[in-house]
């Protein structure tokens, strides 16, 4: 049986109202509607504040962060971009309440040595050395057999790097399974590299060089980047946070899509909705109502106070939300 929220307002698809509700289905999708369709009889929560989607990190390491802190902290979905796969579906599996949604890749595809696998922090099982096209292909239909829904792979200047042949099998396998494909990308050639695998997301916006505008402009007409600016500094200007978000101002600036994301596991990153990656993505040329839908996913989110689309406060206000559950209560 669906139930209805009232708040004093709702953000959705856009648009800032107080004449929407939220109905609840029993799955936990929320559908708008307006105040007055809502019958007298019907089951009815009102909160004060606002209501909006609830606000996904497209880019978390679960076996690095505890993710229940997380959605205390006001992240109702989580893109697991690097953990050990299995470990990962037995938290989506068993999360309930207490966790995000998880939607989550399968294990980095590496060439032989290459990153991660030098890295202290990549747990065993948490990449897979390939390096062919039947390799890919098998590893891109055991992670999807596994669960996953997306599929990562590395291209990584410092160390050995899967031929382009190799990432375009992946690709090819990854898309016959309606798979998108995410790329860490670093170091000189590694985006060129990525663009011509066919690959659909970068994991981060490009921070090692300032890319040819031929290149970005390339990327911003088929590819999302996932934004990351944080780990750059976390709060401190750093030159490769000002390369990051000067690439990221040429993509937006080409009608590039990007994804909110935090690399959260790596660094001292805010575990929750993270206000320092609000206002980099604000210098880098967006306004409150172009960063909120690169936030939306399933679910509700709550902001007790009420949404402030006013630039100098939006980020510490949307670092307010609650993850909308039964438990939450008016104060």
């Amino acid at each position: 049986m669906s139930s209805y929220v009232v708040a004093g307002s709702v953000w959705w698809d856009g648009d800032l109202r107080s004449d929407l509700a939220l109905r609840l289905e029993p799955s936990g999708e929320a559908t708008p509607v307006p105040v007055s369709d809502i019958s007298e009889l019907s089951v009815i929560r009102r909160l004060p504040g606002t209501l909006l989607p609830g606000l996904v990190d497209a880019h978390v390491h679960s076996g690095l962060v505890d993710l229940a802190t997380v959605r205390a902290g006001g992240i109702a979905g989580v893109w697991d971009l690097g953990s050990v796969p299995a470990a990962v579906a037995g938290l989506a599996r068993e999360g309930g309440d207490r966790l995000p949604r998880i939607r989550y890749a399968g294990p980095f595809l590496i060439a032989p040595g290459g990153y991660p696998s030098d890295r202290a922090w990549a747990a065993p099982g948490s990449w897979r050395e390939i390096d062919s096209a039947a390799q890919a292909e098998a590893a891109v239909a055991e992670a999807h057999a596994a669960g996953a829904t997306l599929v990562k792979m590395t291209a990584h200047a410092g160390g050995p790097q899967l031929r382009l042949f190799t990432m375009t099998a992946v690709v090819d396998a990854a898309h016959d399974l309606g798979l998108p494909v995410v790329v860490h990308a670093e170091g000189p050639g590694t985006v060129a590299l990525a663009y011509e695998s066919g690959a659909d997301l970068l994991a981060h916006t490009p921070w090692t060089e300032s890319l040819d505008r031929g290149l970005i402009r390339a990327c911003a007409e088929r590819m999302r980047w996932i934004s990351t600016l944080d780990i750059h500094g976390w709060g401190t200007s750093t030159p490769e946070l000002v390369t990051a978000v000067g690439n990221l101002r040429r993509f937006l600036e080409y009608g590039g899509s990007v994804r909110y994301g935090t690399d959260l596991g790596n660094g001292p990153v805010v575990p929750g909705v993270n206000p320092r990656e609000i206002r980099a993505l604000q210098s880098a040329g967006l306004t409150p109502d172009d960063i909120l839908p690169t936030m939306a996913g399933a679910g509700v989110s709550w902001i007790p106070g009420g949404l402030d689309l006013g630039p100098a406060r939006f980020a510490d206000v949307l670092a307010t939300t609650r993850v909308l559950d039964d438990s939450v209560q008016p104060r």
